[in-house]
């Protein structure tokens, strides 16, 4: 194999042997102190790493001063814990709309954060006219590195300099592949892995991501080579997603010497560790344990694993902090005012719109009725709203769709603000057209529903038509009828052959969360991206209508539940 002959060549080396050498005398004969308490090697054994963890918080910054409260709480009681976060920091709130990251970053700074991993939000921004520069500026003002084992930042010329390979010596405001900390007088290796799925579920434009196993498999591999034997994978793979893409059990089983996998992506809440000790095969390996933290910073993670003298896991602990349990420590709560006080006057600005009722956006882990597997009254609402902003520029526009997984919060009864309609639609995506036929309409709604009554983020909300499937099928062969609105409020058949023009969000229509076929008329230059932002485009319809009463119309059917 190319890859273990090159391990060999590197490791028969002398320029190899000297350059493992110099760094381990240069980290060696550097003040051994932690950042966070003195290092105390022991000959003996076994030796015990403590983490802190998190994920996925999403912008959600209301509670941080009791999450700083429980770091402290934790730190003062094991100085040389580390504080890791395993992604999607980005998008969610209007702290995010607002701040771009730098108010989250604030806060990771005070907490002291020892090391991050890209999750797929963090390139939201990607198809922007600034392109990257919230996160080349979040990469750069952060007081801690960033390790990304999988991703090539390298045609990106906001954050191709910013990424260093691999480092004994990491700085603050960096990227590594990987990076080798000395914590209480031993060496720990660590690797980030961010999920290929980034491509359709986000924006990255010219940041590109490689499999997984590949990318851990040689980067373990190396790490192993310079005499480390343990080791922690940061990872925004998500704990048990499809296998399609990626995830953290199979990350466990598939790649040797992983010990210690810190995960984000699927917002698992793990109360206890899960450790794996079988590999891909069946056969016994040395244990993985796994820990992942839900989400929203609603708990602090925590984990000690204990290794014996070989690197080998023999003994593991771990439990969620719930963070709503603690006091808010003070000096955040200060800090917080600068940003929860913009926010706050964001949040208020009445759009002119009056709910009648509360529109849900649920979510139900695939149990009844959910934004990503049935029609519900918001998406109608949100997909009329597109569909009445489209036909402002192109009347020919007939139907309009909308992901669920662009849905991310309920609005409530009463007035609708400003705060409102940006935390359910927080991506800032635009508005596009695109032309296509009946047959590609048939082929984006077979993938729309190819899960269900599984949640699926790509499940497409409609508006201009309706749609029957039938969800005990085989998927790809689920749709049974498909009808246009007709301008008299009648429904006709829709053609295959005959050609559509559709609104959709820009994400979508450049092929996200899966959807090849509106990808294809992108790439065939069938779509018109109009600017118009989708936070906008539900403001102003909302303001419109003034009293908003949508309602289930019978848009989506399966048959089978009926």
């Amino acid at each position: 194999m190319p890859l273990k002959q090159t391990f060999k060549r590197l490791l028969a080396s002398s320029l190899a042997v000297g350059l493992i050498s110099s760094q381990l005398a240069i980290t060696a004969s550097a003040d051994s102190n932690h950042k966070h308490g003195k290092n105390h090697h022991k000959n003996n054994r076994p030796f015990n790493l403590s983490l802190m963890h998190t994920n996925d918080a999403h912008a959600r910054l209301d509670s941080v001063a009791k999450k700083v409260t429980a770091v402290k709480e934790v730190r003062a009681a094991k100085p040389d814990a580390l504080l890791l976060d395993a992604g999607d920091v980005f998008s969610g709130t209007l702290y995010f709309n607002e701040f771009k990251g730098q108010a989250d970053l604030e806060f990771m700074n005070l907490m002291d954060y020892d090391l991050m991993t890209f999750g797929n939000h963090e390139f939201d921004l990607g198809a922007s006219p600034e392109g990257h520069q919230a996160l080349a500026d979040f990469v750069k003002n952060a007081d801690f590195p960033f390790v990304s084992s999988n991703v090539d930042f390298s045609k990106d010329d906001k954050l191709r300099s910013l990424y260093k390979g691999y480092d004994f010596r990491p700085k603050d405001g960096k990227i590594y592949s990987s990076i080798v900390k000395k914590v209480n007088g031993e060496y720990v290796g660590f690797i980030g892995l961010t999920t290929e799925e980034t491509k359709d579920i986000s924006s990255p434009e010219k940041v590109s991501f490689q499999n997984y196993i590949k990318a851990a498999t040689k980067e373990v591999k190396l790490l192993q080579l310079l005499g480390i034997n343990k080791i922690v994978a940061l990872t925004h793979l998500g704990y048990d997603d499809s296998v399609a893409y990626d995830n953290d059990l199979q990350l466990a089983k598939y790649v040797d010497g992983i010990d210690v996998i810190v995960g984000g992506h699927s917002h698992t809440q793990l109360d206890a560790p899960v450790v794996v000790s079988t590999d891909e095969k069946g056969k016994k390996k040395d244990p993985t344990v796994i820990v992942q933290a839900y989400q929203y910073g609603d708990f602090l993670g925590t984990l000690d694993v204990q290794f014996n003298q070989k690197g080998k896991v023999i003994g593991q602990a771990g439990q969620l902090i719930k963070v709503a349990d603690k006091a808010a420590d003070p000096e955040a709560a200060e800090l917080l005012v600068k940003y929860s006080t913009k926010v706050a006057e964001i949040k208020n600005k009445p759009t002119g719109g009056i709910a009648e009722k509360v529109l849900l956006a649920p979510r139900t882990n695939d149990v009844g009725p959910s934004v990503r597997n049935s029609e519900v009254e918001l998406g109608n609402l949100i997909t009329d709203g597109m569909l009445d902003k489209a036909k402002d520029y192109n009347s020919n526009v007939v139907m309009a769709f909308q992901n669920g997984g662009g849905i991310r919060a309920t609005i409530d009864q009463g007035e609708i603000t400003f705060g409102d309609v940006l935390t359910t639609l927080p991506f800032g995506n635009t508005l596009a057209t695109m032309k296509l036929t009946g047959t590609e309409i048939k082929q984006a709604l077979e993938h729309s529903v190819k899960d269900a009554p599984k949640e699926h983020g790509g499940f497409l909300h409609v508006s201009g038509m309706k749609f029957t499937y039938d969800s005990t099928k085989a998927a790809g062969s689920r749709v049974v009828t498909m009808e246009v609105k007709n301008a008299d409020g009648t429904f006709t058949a829709i053609n295959p052959s005959q050609e559509y023009v559709i609104a959709t969000n820009a994400f979508t229509a450049k092929g996200g969360d899966g959807f090849t076929v509106f990808k294809n008329a992108y790439e065939q230059g069938r779509v018109t991206d109009l600017g118009a932002s989708d936070w906008e485009n539900l403001r102003d319809y909302v303001a419109e209508l003034v009293n908003v009463n949508p309602v289930i119309e019978g848009r989506i059917v399966d048959v089978a539940r009926q």
